[in-house]
C-alpha cells in the first residue's frame, strides 16, 4: 500500500502548468467579476454619474442573452482549443477578452454595448473550457482532488478581489477605470501565456474542426436523451435562475430600496477603515461590496462546507442547500435593512457551497460507466437556460413590480404631476430630485412612500417561489429515481457480498 502524502507533497507533485493556468484563471475571474458585479448598476444608473441610464428591460437582455451564450459556446470553442492548441488559444481569448473590456468602457448605446459585451463573452468562452482542460491535464489521480479544489478556491479569490477594486475605482475615479482596470489584468494573463505556459502534450485527432463539432452536439444528444439526467438538468435550470439574481437583479434592489446608512455607521464604529473601503459616498455600502461577501464567504467557509457534506448523500445534500439558499435569498430581496441583506447574502452563500460542487459530483456519480466525460459535457446547459431565464426576471418583471423610477413614473402619472422626459440634459438624478420637491418629500420619505404604496419587495416572492419549486422537483426526483436506483444497487451488492452495509 503507498504512503499517504501530505498537502505539502501533493502540492509540490502540480506541475508548473498547473499554477500557471490557476494564475491566469485568478485574473480572468478578477476581470470578469470586478466587471458584473456593477454591470447592473452601470447599465442602469444615472448618466450623470458616468453610467448608461439604460432601463432594467435592456438590462436583462444585455446580460442575461449574452451570459447564456457564454455558457453555452465553450461546448464548441473546447473543440477549436483541441485543434489549434491551448496556448494560441490563449493567446486569441486574451486578445479579446483585453479588447472586449476596453471597448466595454468606450461605448454607450444599447446596440453597441451588446455587441461589446457578446466579443467579450466569445473570449471567456474560449478561455473557459483551455483553463479546465489544462487543470486536467497537469494533475493525476493523486493530486486532482487538491488540485481542483484549489483551482475552485482561486476562481473565488479572484471573484472576491475584483469587485472590491471595482467599488474602489468606480467610487474614486470613475466607471472607465473599471474596463481599463479589466484590460490591463488580462494583459498580465497574455504575458503569462506568451511567455510562462508551456503547450501541454496532446495527441491531435485527425478529425476537422467541423466533425468535431458535430461530434459534440451527438454526444450532448446522446447524454440527454437519458431521461434521469434531461429531468436533472431541467431541475437544475431554477437554481442557476434563482443564483443569478445575486448579480443581475441584487445591486439594482439594493441601489433602488436599501437604507445603508445604519449599516455604514455600524461597520465604522467597529472598523473605520472598513467601513471607507465599504462606503461608496461616505454614508452608505456599495452594493457590489455586500454581494461581495457571497464570494468572501465561498473562500473562507467552502473546504469546511465540504467536509460537513462528505458523508451524505448527493441529492440530500443538494436539497439541504436549496432549503438554505431559498432563506438566504428571500432575505436578501425582502427587506430595506442592509444588516438583513448581508445576512442573507451569507446564508444563500452556504446554501450555494452545499449545492453546487455537489451537482457536479451528483452527473457523474449517475453517469453509466465509460461516458463519464459525457455527461459532465451537459453541466453548463442549466447554467446557459438559467441566464436566458434571468432576463425576463431581472429585466421585464423586475421593470414592472421593482424598478423604483418606473413606479416613481406611475406615481405621478396617477397625482397628474407633469415632469420632464429623462434624457441628454435631464438625467435620472434630476428626476429623482425634482419628482421629491413636487410631492413635498425629502428622497429618503419618497422613497419610503413608494415603499409602502406598491411592494417592491414582491418580486423576493418569484424568486423563493422558483427556489421552492426546484426544491420540491429535487425531492420528487430523488423519490422517484435515484432512491429507487441506489435499492437496487444495494440488493445487487448484497446478493454478491452479503456482509456490505446499508449505507442508503
Amino acid at each position: 500500500m503507498s504512503e499517504k502524502k501530505s498537502f505539502f507533497q501533493l502540492a509540490k507533485s502540480l506541475k508548473p502548468n498547473f499554477w500557471w493556468a490557476s494564475s491566469m484563471e485568478l485574473f480572468e475571474r478578477w476581470a470578469w467579476y470586478g466587471m458584473f458585479s456593477v454591470l447592473a448598476l452601470y447599465l442602469t444608473g444615472s448618466t450623470d454619474s458616468g453610467a448608461l441610464g439604460f432601463s432594467q428591460i435592456q438590462k436583462g437582455q444585455i446580460m442575461g442573452i449574452v451570459t447564456g451564450i457564454l455558457y453555452f459556446l465553450p461546448l464548441i470553442m473546447g473543440v477549436i482549443a483541441d485543434k489549434i492548441g491551448f496556448k494560441i488559444s490563449l493567446i486569441i481569448a486574451f486578445l479579446i477578452l483585453g479588447s472586449g473590456y476596453y471597448m466595454m468602457g468606450t461605448v454607450s448605446t444599447y446596440t453597441s454595448v451588446f455587441v461589446a459585451f457578446m466579443f467579450l463573452a466569445i473570449g471567456a468562452a474560449l478561455f473557459k473550457p483551455v483553463a479546465s482542460g489544462v487543470i486536467t491535464k497537469s494533475t493525476n489521480d493523486e493530486n486532482s482532488k487538491l488540485g481542483f479544489g484549489l483551482f475552485y478556491m482561486v476562481v473565488n479569490i479572484g471573484g472576491f478581489v475584483g469587485p472590491m477594486m471595482s467599488s474602489y475605482l468606480r467610487t474614486t475615479y470613475g466607471w472607465k477605470l473599471i474596463f481599463i482596470q479589466g484590460t490591463i489584468v488580462i494583459a498580465l494573463n497574455l504575458l503569462i501565456a506568451l511567455f510562462f505556459f508551456k503547450e501541454p502534450k496532446v495527441e491531435k485527432e485527425k478529425e476537422s474542426v467541423g466533425a468535431a463539432i458535430i461530434s459534440v452536439f451527438t454526444n450532448i444528444w446522446e447524454a440527454v436523451k437519458d431521461v434521469k439526467l434531461t429531468v436533472l438538468l431541467i431541475i437544475m435550470i431554477g437554481f442557476w435562475t434563482m443564483f443569478n439574481q445575486l448579480f443581475y437583479t441584487l445591486p439594482t434592489f439594493i441601489e433602488d430600496w436599501v437604507d445603508t446608512m445604519a449599516l455604514h455607521n455600524s461597520i465604522a464604529k467597529f472598523s473605520p477603515a472598513l467601513a471607507n473601503i465599504m462606503s461608496g459616498d461616505g454614508n452608505s455600502v456599495n452594493p457590489e461590496m455586500m454581494i461581495n461577501i457571497d464570494a468572501g464567504a465561498i473562500v473562507v467557509f467552502q473546504i469546511l462546507i465540504s467536509m460537513l457534506v462528505t458523508n451524505t448523500r448527493h441529492v440530500t445534500a443538494m436539497i439541504r442547500g436549496f432549503i438554505v439558499a431559498i432563506i438566504g435569498i428571500g432575505l436578501t430581496f425582502y427587506f430595506q435593512n442592509g444588516w438583513y441583506v448581508i445576512v442573507g447574502i451569507v446564508v444563500f452563500a452556504l446554501g450555494e457551497m452545499t449545492t453546487n460542487p455537489t451537482f457536479s459530483a451528483f452527473i457523474a456519480s449517475i453517469s453509466p460507466k465509460g461516458k463519464e466525460a459525457l455527461y459532465q459535457g451537459t453541466y453548463f446547459l442549466p447554467v446557459a437556460a438559467g441566464n436566458f431565464l434571468t432576463t425576463f426576471i431581472s429585466g421585464n418583471l423586475y421593470q414592472s413590480w421593482s424598478d423604483k423610477l418606473s413606479l416613481l413614473q406611475r406615481e405621478l402619472a396617477v397625482r397628474h404631476i407633469e415632469m420632464p422626459k429623462i434624457g441628454e440634459h435631464f438625467t435620472k438624478n434630476d428626476y429623482y430630485k425634482m419628482a421629491a420637491e413636487k410631492l413635498h418629500m425629502n428622497q429618503s420619505q419618497m422613497t419610503e412612500m413608494l415603499w409602502q404604496s406598491y411592494e417592491p419587495h414582491k418580486i423576493a416572492y418569484v424568486i423563493v417561489a422558483i427556489g421552492v419549486v426546484t426544491c420540491l422537483a429535487l425531492f420528487i426526483y430523488d423519490q422517484t429515481v435515484i432512491r429507487p436506483r441506489e435499492k437496487r444497487d444495494l440488493a445487487i451488492k448484497l446478493e454478491e457480498n452479503p456482509n456490505v452495509e446499508d449505507r442508503f
